[in-house]
């Protein structure tokens, strides 16, 4: 190769190494107060990343499925921050996450996070989680059992995330039929029908290499008291479902029917982190720059720390 032909591509190899592009969610699936918040963690995670040096490019969840989003920004980018959402957006990313290119999340871990693929993984593993089972809403549902004991189940839209307050409803037994009949009028085909577990719940946020994990009582909010529970087994347990799913920026829902015995109720890719956005931020911004260096090393098997991010 001509010393010419080596500069051209070192140059190419330096314009990439520092370029990125930022997804941003459809608003569909940033619901009231989240709309606001999952913009501004991203915002702040671009500026981190500005600061540092990178030319970060906007674009929507939108101009990415609608095709608008110009091709050479994907193509010349060494990270793309991925906050879409909707399985049109995930199948179009695809082709990016098996050409390589460090993706925080990949689409197919934001794929794996929609419930009726969520409830398939977990269910399979060694992790805490209710019984939770994903039926039609078509036709004469078969219950399964759930709420013959007296307890309230959790009916929740069996895709995507809460979209609106109506996406997520506790009943009775007696009113389960009609809650499956509400999403069936609604247009969603399936549900995820989940056993109530007893005990205050925690939200809870995490980057993967364990740099940022934090968590709050959902009824207080991150002001408020914080019930018992055991640090150790709790972020144990929230990893141990990430790296499932290898999400790399994540949170979600754990019920305490006991401080040693925390319950996985759900799990979410990117959510806003709200109450500790700018720390987050530095963190997110931090593992994000360290995979797109540990993509930039040369030589078989230096890609290894996507695959290797989360604490054990």
């Amino acid at each position: 190769m001509s010393a010419l032909v080596e500069r051209a591509r070192d140059r190419a190899d330096g314009m990439r190494a520092r370029c990125g592009v930022a997804l941003y969610r459809q608003p569909s699936y940033s619901p009231n107060q989240h709309r606001a918040n999952d913009t501004a963690i991203l915002d702040a995670t671009v500026a981190q990343l500005v600061a540092d040096g990178w030319e970060i490019d906007r674009a929507s969840e939108t101009d990415l499925v609608r095709g608008t989003l110009p091709a050479h920004l994907l193509a010349r980018a060494a990270l793309v921050l991925n906050m879409c959402q909707g399985p049109d957006a995930s199948e179009r990313l695809m082709a990016t996450e098996t050409g390589g290119i460090p993706i925080v999340n990949r689409p197919s871990s934001v794929l794996g996070c929609h419930r009726h693929r969520l409830v398939q993984a977990l269910a399979q593993r060694a992790v805490a989680f209710p019984r939770t089972a994903i039926i039609a809403t078509s036709g004469a549902p078969e219950l399964d059992g759930f709420g013959a004991d007296g307890r309230m189940v959790w009916v929740k839209r069996g895709d995507v995330h809460a979209e609106r307050s109506e996406d997520v409803v506790s009943v009775d037994r007696a009113d389960l039929g009609d809650a499956i009949a509400a999403f069936a009028a609604r247009g969603i085909d399936r549900v995820a029908l989940q056993e109530h577990v007893p005990g205050p719940v925690l939200k809870f946020y995490a980057v993967a290499d364990g740099s940022f994990f934090r968590y709050y009582a959902a009824d207080a909010g991150p002001g408020g008291p914080c019930p018992a529970v055991d640090d150790d087994r709790l972020r144990a347990l929230a990893f141990a479902a990430a790296r499932e799913l290898k999400l790399d920026v994540f949170g979600g829902d754990v019920a305490l029917p006991a401080p040693d015995q925390p319950v996985l109720i759900d799990l979410n890719d990117w959510p806003s982190f709200a109450p500790f956005r700018d720390d987050a931020a530095r963190h997110i911004a931090a593992y994000a720059s360290a995979i797109a260096a540990a993509r930039a090393v040369p030589g078989p098997g230096a890609f290894t720390l996507p695959f290797q991010r989360h604490p054990t």
